[in-house]
């Protein structure tokens, strides 16, 4: 049978992340569930607002079956995208209406489509800022574009720009950031994006094209001790959003997010037609449409962040209090830390075989690190203590 050797390569082996998670499943029904420190996926361990189950309940109870299951607009259903415009208006002060929004399966897919719309042949290449999300590299790379990787600023991990424009050259079509940022959960100050937006502005004018900022923010409402979260839109006009409602209602298995492309973006029209072309070539149109209509009624609503803070307190002081080193997460909820010894791996299999699981940093593009998801119960963080423990005296 004759494939593609490049999808046969992505489906025959699972990100090191969904590896990890499982082996962590295989080894939880050897030994028992309680016995296992899965520390692996970012998979939200706080239930998704009340709001959200009776809004769900309340649409299948009252709305007709078609209305409700049926095929909406293919960049989804309009008053559920003025609703989401009308949401971030109130709470940032933009002016964004509904043919600005096109209703995505997550994320994810909100990515993909944006490096759809945006990669060309002769502008093909994408920077990342490390530490960064490894699947970037993947939807870059189906949309015929090349990831080029900005090295950690592991001093703040906020964004090193010296670094950055070097790395910024005539194929550039777009930098990525994520802030809040998985894996570090560092937050990008405002200094930072004021910066930021000032050299894209500046090389921007020096190619003679529109460098686009694409801000993933799956993370935004994921954030502790009062910090603001810069909306990017309000610094640089050709900014792009993609938003995910998996972390912030606890909803990643239901795929549900969106692409913003402000008014102020350079060829407006034009780039909300690529990216509704992209969504079309990649068969993501028409977004789940109850998803759709739920979050159309609970958009601005939040899970319990609450609880993200309170693991992030125990996790970060307990491992501090052991002598470990390692990044205090400002938002999100993954916590850096800095490995014993100098070889990442070594680090995560002597972990693995105490059958704690943490995800290495060398796919984050930042070796020395491994990332613990901290959105895992308060009792497997208390229990998960000891064994970290016995991890750092294993290296003294």
């Amino acid at each position: 049978m004759i494939i593609s050797d490049r999808m046969y390569a992505l489906g025959s082996a699972r990100s090191v992340i969904r590896e990890l998670f499982e082996y962590g499943k295989m080894r939880a029904a050897q030994v028992g569930a309680e016995n296992i420190y899965d520390y692996s996926l970012g998979n939200p361990a706080v239930p998704s607002p009340d709001s959200v189950n009776r809004t769900i309940e309340d649409i299948l109870d009252n709305e007709p079956s078609i209305a409700v299951h049926g095929y909406t607009s293919a960049q989804g259903d309009a008053g559920v995208r003025q609703a989401i415009a009308d949401d971030l208006n109130k709470r940032f002060g933009t002016a964004f209406g509904k043919d600005d929004l096109y209703m995505t399966c997550g994320a994810a897919a909100a990515l993909t489509i944006c490096f759809g719309a945006l990669v060309t042949p002769e502008c093909n290449e994408v920077i990342a800022i490390a530490p960064y999300f490894p699947e970037y590299g993947v939807f870059a790379g189906n949309a015929g574009g090349r990831l080029v990787e900005v090295p950690a600023d592991t001093k703040a991990f906020q964004i090193d720009l010296k670094a950055l424009e070097a790395a910024i050259g005539p194929k550039t079509r777009a930098v990525i950031i994520n802030s809040p940022n998985n894996p570090s959960g560092a937050v990008y100050s405002e200094e930072t994006i004021i910066k930021l937006a000032a050299l894209l502005d500046r090389k921007s004018a020096e190619l003679g094209h529109a460098i686009v900022l694409i801000s993933d923010e799956p993370y935004r409402e994921v954030v502790y001790d009062g910090l603001d979260v810069p909306y990017v839109t309000k610094y640089y006009k050709n900014t792009l959003v993609c938003y995910s409602y998996s972390k912030s209602l606890s909803l990643p298995g239901e795929r549900i997010g969106y692409v913003l492309v402000p008014q102020e973006v350079e060829d407006h029209d034009k780039v909300y037609a690529a990216v509704c072309g992209a969504g079309r070539s990649l068969g993501f149109v028409c977004a789940p449409s109850l998803m759709q209509k739920v979050v159309g009624r609970v958009t601005g609503q939040t899970s319990d962040i609450s609880r993200y803070k309170k693991n992030r307190d125990l996790l970060y002081g307990g491992l501090k209090e052991i002598g470990y080193e390692c990044v205090k997460p400002q938002g999100a909820f993954y916590l850096f830390l800095k490995i014993l010894g100098d070889d990442t791996e070594a680090f995560c299999e002597r972990a693995k075989s105490l059958d704690l699981l943490v995800v290495s940093g060398m796919g984050f593009g930042c070796t020395g690190y491994v990332r613990l998801a901290y959105c895992v119960s308060e009792d497997m963080i208390k229990r998960s203590l000891p064994v970290f423990k016995k991890l750092y005296d294993s290296y003294r």
